[in-house]
């Protein structure tokens, strides 16, 4: 009963030449203790993890995003799916056997839309004395 009720992040990391290859990396926090926990798992190429996304719903999609870029499956998740990278793309960018270049592949149809409209653009920001609200980039005349 440590109540590690906040996910700050799930990371992994590939230790290329060494067995177990992989390591997912928990980074937990107690709001009421102000106590933080690291956990460290290692697992084998070829191993899946159990999700985490049924105590901690914020896991979702970083268990997606460790799916599509490592290949690092977890049972039982909800969605487990490409989150940045197209359905089909034959590989895992931040593998390191994945090089710095990128592989070619075929960009499949829907990966080529029409632009987004600007709303009138273009996106201006002003100056740093200018209110936060006032700083971020926004759709409106720049200012002459």
């Amino acid at each position: 009963d440590l109540s590690f009720d906040y996910l700050i992040d799930i990371t992994s990391i590939d230790n290329f030449d060494e067995d177990p290859r992989f390591e997912i990396v928990y980074e937990l926090y107690s709001m009421t203790l102000a106590v933080h926990l690291r956990l460290k798992l290692k697992i084998s190429e070829d191993e899946q993890v159990d999700t985490i996304s049924d105590i901690w719903p914020t896991a979702n999609w970083h268990e997606r995003e460790i799916y599509d870029m490592m290949g690092i499956k977890f049972k039982g998740h909800p969605d487990l799916r490409r989150i940045l990278m197209w359905d089909g793309y034959p590989f895992f960018p931040l593998r390191k056997e994945f090089p710095l270049e990128g592989l070619p592949s075929e960009m499949p149809d829907v990966a080529f839309t029409k632009a987004a409209s600007l709303e009138g653009g273009p996106f201006v920001t002003k100056p740093s004395t200018a209110t936060t609200k006032d700083r971020e980039p926004r759709a409106r005349p720049p200012d002459l």
